[in-house]
């Protein structure tokens, strides 16, 4: 369950940085901000005790709604 609500408006005005940042929704859920600009949306998870991530592709390809 999320514990954070992003916004759309918070995915459009987020900034890169010199380093890539996340943007976290909860649940794993968070978007990823590169230094060049390029927003993914990922999922962090474990299997086994050890950590693991999955991409879900670029925002705004793949929208918050989706």
């Amino acid at each position: 369950m999320p514990t954070n609500t992003l916004s759309d408006s918070k995915c459009k005005s987020a900034k890169p940085t010199d380093k890539p940042f996340k943007i976290f929704d909860g649940g794993g859920l968070h978007l990823w901000v590169s230094p060049k600009g390029s927003k993914v949306w990922r999922m962090a998870y474990r299997i086994i005790g050890k950590p693991q991530t999955i991409s879900f592709g670029r925002y705004p390809d793949v929208s918050l709604a989706d």
